[in-house]
């Protein structure tokens, strides 16, 4: 019967005087990956004997955190874990070589030196063959006598198939060689990090103390750096026919990156939300002042990939005779299913486990895993923001359901099927919206143009000057079903007392008078119906004094 032996307390003290050392080869078994860091989990067998035992554990990396090394362990009798002291020691100045590796880059380069120079003298016969193609007909005799003219086809013949033969031998030897580079130049990358001679590891040593022989394992769990993961998203939006619904699929993949040093080969691997480097605590909060600065002015930019449509099916045969003619469908096929991280969400993290074991590169390569999806059935809505860019780009918004947070991380964006650009994810916590565009529609033509521009000089008494400002925008739905569409205009603001923004009563009224939190910036967001043409008029009136001048940022008016 296997006994559980008493926890461990982490502390920087010697083993017992006399105490019998023990080296045990460990291997890493299990890893969680943070976006900061991993957590690995080594294991290890060792017969103890009776009494006490220092057992030495070598080779862990240098970036280990001493304070976060945890021991625990079980034996076929009871034992007991004393101190545990990570030791310093240089590390191993030779520089670290892969025999196999080494041996495979040998045979490439060989390999590369014969092509090329196959190559070489390829490109001389060619050079060669050029050179009498650009001399004149006479002089391609053999006697060097002038070639009468009925030759002249054959000779050109001759030449063009000489160029037409040496040309595809010199295409064949160039896709070689850069076969042979690219194979090469990813197993450099694949050589072990060059060690600096003396770089420092660590030995762990582990006091125990057993009453009699036992057999016992170990497991050594500590965080290090030099890994990471970042969350990739793929979308997929299914816009569906006007009788269905739309749906789209949103699938999270974990993008693995580790140099620590050590080998994960064969192992358990999860993934979590929790930033270990983050801290522990919330920030002091230090008191704010505020002073006059220059004004900052930023301009927004609005980029987008027009629409395709998705290939229909060609239809079924409809006759008996055709229905006959026709040859029989193949059996169905299974679509391959892609393998699946389980989620274990708490209340403050989530992490996801991958199904079987796995093995990470230790060079940095990433290495890319699906951890989860979920499918949902979206609001789309058609946004142009025309002050910038006369387009409607199409929306898509949801809820996360997941008990997962979606952490920022880059998406590909699929519509109908077809890939039409890539966008950026922010972090939405577990119940909160998700908004993604999935680019340009052009069945929706907007236009902004300015209808009165005014400047008023102050009278003879008067001390301000004004300037009137009035836009019409028109938005007409030529999609043949009925559409939600938001426009977003702006008017500007200001942040002196003497300089007054008035909106006028000829401005279609918002249905969002304040768009996240941005002054000046509204919207109108309305149902359009087939073939249905809206216009939103924006006037405003700028007041400042005569004697100075005033400048607009923020982009064009």
């Amino acid at each position: 019967m296997r006994v559980l032996a008493i926890a461990a307390v982490a502390a920087l003290l010697a083993g017992p005087a006399g105490a019998a050392d023990i080296v045990a080869p460990s291997r890493v078994d299990s890893v969680t990956v943070y976006p900061d860091g991993a957590s690995v989990t080594r294991r290890l067998t060792i017969d103890l004997p009776a009494g006490g035992s220092t057992v030495i554990v070598k080779g862990l990396p240098p970036s280990i955190d001493a304070a976060s090394l945890r021991i625990a362990g079980e034996g076929t009798v009871a034992f007991t874990i004393g101190s545990v002291e990570v030791r310093s020691v240089p590390g191993d100045p030779r520089p670290a070589v892969d025999p196999i590796l080494e041996d495979k880059l040998k045979g490439l380069r060989e390999r590369r030196d014969v092509t090329a120079a196959r190559m070489e003298a390829t490109e001389r016969r060619r050079a060669m063959i050029r050179r009498y193609a650009e001399a004149t007909p006479e002089k391609l005799s053999d006697d060097a006598k002038p070639m009468d003219a009925s030759q002249w086809p054959g000779a050109w013949n001759a030449v063009g198939e000489a160029l037409v033969k040496v040309n595809e031998e010199v295409r064949v030897l160039a896709a070689e060689l850069r076969g042979l580079d690219e194979e090469i130049n990813a197993l450099e990358r694949a050589r072990p990090t060059a060690r600096q001679p003396g770089a420092p590891k660590f030995d762990v040593a582990i006091a125990l103390e057993a009453p009699a022989a036992a057999s016992a394992a170990l497991s050594l769990t500590y965080r290090v750096g030099g890994a990471q993961w970042r969350p990739l998203y793929d979308a997929r939006l299914d816009t569906a026919a006007k009788d269905k619904k739309a749906a789209i699929e949103l699938v999270r993949r974990a993008e693995i990156v580790q140099r620590t040093g050590e080998p994960w080969t064969d192992i358990t691997l999860a993934v979590s939300t929790v930033r270990v480097a983050r801290g522990t605590a919330a920030p002091d909060l230090p008191t704010s002042n505020v002073a006059f600065r220059a004004p900052v002015y930023r301009r927004d930019s609005a980029s987008g990939v027009p629409m395709d449509q998705a290939p229909r099916p060609a239809p079924a045969p409809t006759t008996a005779e055709e229905k006959r003619a026709a040859p029989p469908p193949p059996p169905p096929r299974e679509p391959a299913q892609e393998q699946q991280a389980h989620l274990d969400a708490g209340v403050f993290q989530a992490s996801f486990t991958v199904p079987g074991r796995v093995t990470i590169p230790a060079d940095g390569s990433p290495k890319a895993f699906r951890i989860s999806a979920m499918t949902a059935e979206p609001e789309l809505t058609l946004k142009t923001v025309p002050v910038l860019d006369p387009t409607a780009y199409l929306e898509a918004s949801f809820v996360n359901k997941e008990d997962a947070p979606l952490l920022p991380g880059q998406v590909a964006i699929h519509r109908d099927g077809i890939f039409v650009g890539r966008g950026m994810l922010k972090l939405v916590a577990p119940g909160d919206k998700v908004t993604l565009a999935f680019g340009a529609d052009d069945r929706v033509k907007v236009t902004r143009v300015p209808v009165n521009f005014r400047n008023e000089e102050p009278g003879f008494l008067g001390s301000n000057r004004t300037s009137l400002r009035e836009f019409k925008t028109t938005v007409k739905n030529l999609h043949p079903f009925a559409v939600k569409i938001t426009v977003v205009d702006r008017i500007p603001v200001s942040n002196d007392s003497t300089i007054t923004v008035e909106t006028l009563q000829q401005t279609t009224a918002p249905t969002e008078k304040v768009v996240d939190d941005k002054r000046g910036v509204m919207s109108w967001t309305w149902d359009y119906a087939a073939g249905e043409q809206k216009e939103i008029k924006l006037a405003y009136r700028l007041k400042w004094p005569a004697d100075r001048d005033i400048v607009e940022g923020g982009g064009p008016r």
